[in-house]
């Protein structure tokens, strides 16, 4: 029997192929979990339920009117929801001064007004046991260059994470997030391609590799599971990139360069 076994659990952000949110999705089904996955794409998110044995609910985080309908949608099929993970996101990269109105103003519906709606409307129909699972970032904690929206919504979630924890855990309910690194990923995978882009990131991670997708899951099914008695929490799931840093542009700049130049001394 899975550790999940007999749970209903919404993964919200697993409307791109290959992408973390379907990775947790799978790594729930297998489990033992029933599986609502969700997310914008109606289309990416049929085939992953058909594959998964789940449902689909479309939902774009930054409208309430999306939140309630999807989690309504998966009560009216299930009659609960036992574990909820936001696994949205998006990784702008742009210098601060630089960082337009509409980008600043996207990045807080995304990353922190969305998120907490989310949260507003799971504390009102889960019972205990339940857990919701906020994907963060570990560069809300040691920073990165060039990414200064990015990390204050993260960073300013994850303390929102802390507040739902403390108020509705007389309910049951759990409250945590968990903080990858950059993620070997599809997604990541045509930056990582770059040479010398990796070689500037993997010196700080003290476990010698980057976080994977599989990794991040593994963690949810801990926090999602029976077994889990923690709330308030943010789990650096990194390999111990927060011991050291992140690098800065100017030493990814360096690395790229001189690998592009090995290469054409080859």
């Amino acid at each position: 029997m899975g550790r999940l076994a007999g749970k209903v659990a919404y993964v919200l952000g697993a409307a791109g192929r290959g992408n973390m949110g379907q990775v947790i999705a799978r790594r729930f089904a297998e489990e033992g979990a029933t599986v609502a996955v969700g997310g914008r794409h109606a289309e990416e998110l049929e085939w992953l339920a058909g594959e998964i044995e789940g449902m689909a609910v479309t939902c774009d985080i930054t409208k309430m009117a999306d939140i309630k309908s999807s989690i309504q949608a998966i009560l009216d099929a299930h009659g609960k929801i036992d574990v909820a993970v936001n696994a949205t996101g998006l990784g702008l990269l742009t210098q601060f001064e630089e960082t337009s109105e509409e980008d600043l103003n996207m990045m807080m519906d995304l990353q922190f007004k969305g998120p907490y709606q989310w949260m507003q409307v799971l504390v009102g129909v889960m019972s205990d046991p339940a857990s919701i699972i906020q994907i963060s970032s570990a560069t809300a904690t040691i920073l990165v260059g060039n990414h200064h929206a990015y990390i204050g919504t993260k960073a300013g979630i994850d303390h929102v994470v802390r507040g739902v924890a403390d108020e509705y855990g007389a309910k049951g309910i759990r409250v945590n997030s968990i903080s990858p690194g950059l993620t070997a990923s599809p997604m990541a995978a045509p930056h990582l391609e770059t040479p010398g882009l990796l070689d500037a990131f993997l010196k700080n991670y003290p476990l010698g590799r980057l976080n994977t997708s599989e990794d991040i899951a593994a963690a949810a099914v801990f926090l999602g599971s029976d077994e889990c008695y923690m709330t308030g929490q943010n789990l650096q799931v990194n390999g111990g990139l927060t011991l050291r840093r992140n690098p800065l542009p100017s030493e990814i700049e360096a690395s790229v360069m001189a690998a592009m130049a090995a290469q054409q001394a080859e």
